[in-house]
């Protein structure tokens, strides 16, 4: 599935507030659908199905919502529902239960409930809601798609700085990378973002460091405009909470702009690419560092790598982490230290280098090993293993 986005411009007051009761609309029918599950367990899909039928009978501003959106919302909570499941039948620890939605912040539409203009420059929403038509902002890229492709789904998000059209088409991106014959290894790190074999390291600009002075004035600005047991809040505070907001949202889109642009750049580069798989739950409970490692945001980073190997058709592996800053990339040699020892010695062969070299060529070694592999260190080529 490929997925364009376009802004909607050029409305009015009344139209954003029809699209947030559509919104408030799609999180009821969800809850209710999750709500008739756990009152009725073994529910199937169809059932849900059903009784968004009997909610739009019941509740005239159900009836508001396109008939497909209701299914769309009742999609929602079965994808959480058999999610759920698969997790069950797995035996993880953490099942993560269905639970109730409280912020939702889209609504979707399947084929119908809307209506795109020939020239592709506004939609129309024709359900209960009257939203009307509003203008499309977007790129020359995805107005092609619009004119071309087609549309199985349109989504409408609701964000800090507006409202954006999210459209689904049924067509999957595939591009033809080069081939480079060079493979790298990636240790992820605070110090150095990443850090391949080759001692070539990138620095992250630490986004959030740098708009941690206007996050804390708009928060302070916010508490002053908080009245305790005020129901609703002011006009000013809720002005206010969306200028708060732009700026995280400034910050959510710069670390994804590097990201996409760091995995790019790595997997456009080389033909295998070898990434340690750090369990980032358990390293933020780490309250010093908790703050560095979610503004470096090696999950999303990792994301984007796995998503270009595959439209390219690049080996991208991940590998667990375990004693790659130990064990001496040279002999084997297990040295322990500390975080902040940044420096790999070993005093079995002599050899010094940078810690985070040194885990780099242990993660690329190890990515070799499970394609079957045989990496050698003085050269960026390796041989297949042989058979015996």
């Amino acid at each position: 599935m490929l997925v364009r986005e376009a802004k909607l411009n050029h409305g009015t007051a009344e139209q954003y507030g029809a699209i947030d009761e559509a919104i408030r609309t799609a999180q009821f029918i969800r809850n209710k659908a999750v709500r008739f599950w756990m009152d009725n367990r073994g529910a199937s899909k169809a059932v849900l199905y059903s009784l968004c039928k009997d909610l739009a009978i019941e509740f005239p501003f159900a009836k508001k919502l396109n008939s497909a959106a209701r299914q769309a919302s009742a999609e929602r909570a079965w994808a959480a529902i058999s999610s759920f499941y698969a997790r069950c039948k797995k035996g993880e620890k953490k099942k993560g239960f269905p639970t109730f939605k409280k912020h939702c912040r889209s609504v979707e539409y399947k084929v119908s409930g809307w209506k795109l203009s020939e020239d592709c420059m506004s939609i129309t929403f024709t359900d209960g809601f009257e939203i009307g038509t509003l203008a499309l902002f977007c790129n020359h890229e995805t107005r092609e798609d619009l004119h071309a492709l087609k549309i199985n789904r349109v989504r409408v998000v609701r964000r800090a700085d507006g409202y954006y059209a999210q459209f689904c088409f049924d067509a999957t991106r595939k591009e033809e990378g080069e081939y480079t014959g060079e493979v790298v290894g990636l240790d992820l790190g605070l110090k150095y973002f990443t850090k391949d074999q080759n001692d070539n390291a990138v620095v992250y600009p630490q986004f959030l460091r740098k708009s941690e002075r206007r996050l804390k004035k708009a928060q302070r600005r916010l508490s002053k405009k908080f009245v305790k047991g005020a129901k609703p809040q002011s006009k000013n505070y809720h002005k206010q909470r969306k200028r708060l907001g732009k700026v995280h949202l400034k910050v959510q889109r710069q670390r994804k702009d590097w990201a996409i642009k760091q995995a790019r750049c790595v997997v456009h580069s080389n033909d295998v690419v070898v990434y340690e798989d750090l369990k980032i739950a358990n390293m933020v409970k780490n309250h010093h560092l908790a703050k560095s490692i979610s503004d470096a945001s090696w999950y999303q980073f990792t994301q984007w790598l796995d998503y270009y190997g595959k439209i390219w058709d690049k080996a991208v592996v991940a590998v667990s982490p375990s004693y790659t800053s130990q064990d001496c990339s040279n002999c084997g040699y297990r040295v322990k230290k500390s975080l902040s020892t940044r420096t790999h010695s070993c005093p079995k062969c002599g050899i010094e280098i940078c810690r985070d070299t040194n885990a780099a060529i242990n993660i690329l070694k190890k990515g070799m090993k499970m394609l079957g592999v045989e990496w050698q260190q003085n050269g960026t080529s390796g041989q297949e293993e042989s058979a015996s």
